[in-house]
C-alpha cells in the first residue's frame, strides 16, 4: 500500500467514506438490523456535520481481527488513489479488534494521507489532536474483547465436541443433516452410490488420478455443484467452473474420511490463535472419534482395504498402468518393498526386485528378484486353498486362526515388552552418561568441542530410543485391543464361490502384504519362498500345507 502517493483530488470533492462492519460474534439483532442502524447513525452524523459526498462500505460477516475483508480492502485501495478525505465509524471497535493494526491505520495511514478519522461513539476526532490520547487503550481494550470471545467460543465448541456432536459446520459429501436434528446426519442416496464407487474404484487399483478422470467421464456432479444443484447452501471455492470436474484432493480426502464408517470424528483441525484464520491439522491420534452416531456407508473392511492401499504408496508405471501387486510385497530380509520392472520380453515379463539393493546395490541387501506371474499363481493356489478349507470346515478354520492369532499376539507382545524394558534401561543409562559428560566438560576432563560431538551423539540416540518407545507402545495398545477377526474374512469368502483368476479387487481383499525370500539353490534346482500375510487372520496355514515355491 503506498500512502505517500500524490493526490490530485481537490479537498472538497474528497469522499467520506461511512464504515460498517458486522461480525457473527457482534450479532444481537441479526445482520441487516444492525447493519441498517449503523447505516442510519454514520448517515445521520454526517449530514448534523456538514459532510457531503458520503459513500458507505460494508463488511457485513466478518471479524474484527480479520483485516482481509472486500469492502476495507476497496476503501483502501481508494485511499491509495488519494479519494478519501474522511472516514466515519461507529466506534473503533468497527475498525477493528487488533489494536496493533488499527493504531498502525489511525496512527500512520491515516495522518499521512491527511484522512480525518472519527469513531462517533468514542468521541474520537483526529482533528482534535491530543483528546484523542485515549484512542490507543480504547483500541486495546477493543482486542481483548475478542480474545475473550475467542476463548469463550472455543470452551464452547470443545463442550460440544465432547459430547459427540459433529463439529463441521456442513456433513461430508453423501450425508445431508437430518430436517429434524441438526446435529444429526442422514444419508443423501445419490452422492452416497457415488462414494461407494469410488472406494470400489481404489480397490479395484485405480489411483486417486485415475479415480478423479473417471468419474469426471462419467459426468457425475462434483460435492460443491451437487449441493447447490440440491439448493444446499455453500460456499464456492472452486478455480475451475466446470461442475463435473473432479480434483484430485477431493478424491483423496474422501478415501481418508472415517465419517463414512458412521463415526463422528471431532477435532481434526485447530488455530494457533484468534488472529489466524489458517486451520492447522492435528495428527490422528489427537482426533476424538465417536463411533456409530449415523447411518455408515462404507463398511469396515472395505475402508481398512483402502487405507492399506494408500499407506502402500503404489505407483504408476510409465505406461500408465497400476500394477496389481503394487505396494505389497515386501522384501523379507531387509523389510523395504519391491519395485515393478517390466522385462524386455513377451508376454507378461514384469518381475519385481528389492527397493534397497535397487537404489544401493549389494551393499544393502540382494535383488530377490522373483517374477510377478510366480507370485500370483502362489496367491491364486493359497487363495483357493485357504477359501476352500475356511467354507468346508468354518468351526476348525475359526479355531485355527483364533489359536494361531493368540500365538502371535502373545509372541509379539513378549517381543515389544522384552524391546521396551531394554530401551527404557538404555535411556536411564544415557542419562548418567550426558550427566558425567558435563560433568566432565566442566571439570575440564574434555574441550567443548569433544563434549558437543559426544553429547549430540548420545542425545540422538536417546531421542531414537524414545521415539521407538512410543511405537512399541502404540503396539501393544492395538494388539490387546484387536482380536482376531475371522467373521470378516469369512464375509469376504462367501462373496466368492469359486476364484478362478485373480483381479486387483480380490488381492486387496484378501491379500494384506507378500514377503518375499531370497532364492535358493536345493538339489539343483532354484527355490524362492514367499509368506503371504491375509487380511484379518495373518499369515494362515492349512494343515499339512507349506507355503513356498519353485520356478
Amino acid at each position: 500500500m503506498n500512502t505517500n502517493r500524490q493526490s490530485y483530488v481537490a479537498e472538497s470533492d474528497k469522499i467520506t467514506a461511512l464504515y460498517c462492519r458486522l461480525s457473527r460474534d457482534d450479532e444481537l439483532k441479526g445482520d441487516s438490523n444492525s447493519i441498517i442502524n449503523q447505516k442510519t447513525m454514520l448517515q445521520k452524523y454526517a449530514a448534523d456535520h456538514g459532510f457531503t459526498n458520503t459513500q458507505f462500505f460494508v463488511d457485513d460477516g466478518y471479524s474484527g481481527t480479520n483485516f482481509d475483508r472486500p469492502d476495507w480492502n476497496r476503501l483502501i485501495a481508494m485511499i491509495d488513489e488519494g479519494l478519501i478525505g474522511t472516514i466515519i465509524v461507529k466506534d473503533m471497535s468497527r475498525l477493528g479488534r487488533d489494536y496493533l493494526r488499527v493504531g498502525m491505520y489511525t496512527e500512520m495511514v491515516f495522518p499521512n494521507a491527511d484522512i480525518r478519522f472519527i469513531a462517533i461513539n468514542n468521541g474520537v476526532d483526529s482533528i482534535n489532536g491530543t483528546e484523542n490520547d485515549m484512542t490507543p487503550f480504547i483500541n486495546i481494550f477493543n482486542e481483548f474483547y475478542a480474545k475473550d470471545t475467542s476463548r469463550k467460543i472455543k470452551a464452547v465448541l470443545k463442550s460440544k465436541g465432547l459430547s459427540g456432536k459433529p463439529l463441521s459446520p456442513k456433513p461430508p459429501y453423501g450425508y445431508i443433516k437430518d430436517p429434524e436434528d441438526k446435529t444429526h446426519w442422514i444419508i443423501d442416496e445419490e452422492a452416497a452410490a457415488v462414494v461407494r464407487e469410488i472406494f470400489h474404484l481404489c480397490v479395484q487399483g485405480y489411483g486417486v488420478s485415475q479415480i478423479a478422470n473417471e468419474i469426471s467421464k462419467r459426468r457425475i456432479l462434483s460435492p460443491t455443484a451437487h449441493a447447490k444443484a440440491h439448493g444446499r447452501g455453500i460456499s464456492d471455492n472452486r478455480h475451475d467452473a466446470d461442475d463435473y470436474r473432479w480434483a484430485d484432493s477431493t478424491i483423496s480426502h474422501m478415501l481418508s474420511r472415517p465419517e463414512y464408517l458412521g463415526h463422528t470424528v471431532n477435532f481434526k483441525t485447530y488455530r494457533k490463535s484468534y488472529k489466524q484464520k489458517k486451520s492447522l491439522h492435528r495428527a490422528p491420534t489427537e482426533w476424538q472419534v465417536f463411533k456409530n452416531t449415523h447411518e455408515a456407508i462404507i463398511d469396515q473392511g472395505t475402508y481398512d482395504i483402502v487405507q492399506r492401499i494408500r499407506d502402500g504408496r503404489r505407483r504408476i508405471t510409465p505406461m500408465g498402468e497400476m500394477p496389481a501387486l503394487s505396494g505389497m510385497v515386501f522384501c523379507a530380509d531387509c523389510g523395504k518393498k519391491l519395485y515393478q520392472v517390466r522385462g524386455r520380453n513377451l508376454p507378461r515379463s514384469e518381475y519385481m526386485v528389492c527397493s534397497s539393493y535397487r537404489k544401493k546395490g549389494k551393499k544393502t541387501c540382494t535383488s530377490h528378484q522373483i517374477r510377478n506371474i510366480v507370485i500370483e499363481q502362489q496367491i491364486l493356489e493359497g487363495l483357493r486353498n485357504i477359501t476352500a478349507y475356511a467354507r468346508e470346515h468354518e468351526d476348525e478354520f475359526v479355531q485355527a486362526a483364533m489359536h494361531k492369532s493368540q500365538e502371535e499376539m502373545r509372541k509379539s507382545q513378549r517381543e515389544a515388552r522384552k524391546e521396551l524394558e531394554a530401551s527404557g534401561t538404555r535411556i536411564r543409562k544415557l542419562d548418567g552418561i550426558i550427566q558425567h559428560l558435563y560433568e566432565d566438560n566442566l571439570d575440564g576432563k574434555i574441550s567443548n568441542e569433544r563434549f558437543i560431538k559426544l553429547n549430540a551423539n548420545y542425545e540422538e540416540e536417546q531421542h531414537t530410543l524414545i521415539d521407538r518407545m512410543h511405537e512399541l507402545k502404540d503396539q501393544l495398545a492395538a494388539s490387546e485391543q484387536n482380536a482376531t477377526n475371522t467373521d470378516d474374512f469369512l464375509a469376504i469368502v462367501r462373496k466368492y464361490t469359486d476364484i478362478q483368476e485373480l483381479t486387483p479387487e480380490i488381492i486387496r481383499e484378501f491379500v494384506e502384504k507378500v514377503y518375499v525370500y531370497q532364492p535358493e539353490q536345493i538339489d539343483g534346482h532354484r527355490v524362492q519362498r514367499i509368506k503371504i500375510v491375509w487380511n484379518c487372520i495373518g499369515e494362515f496355514s492349512l494343515p499339512e500345507k507349506k507355503n513356498g515355491t519353485a520356478d
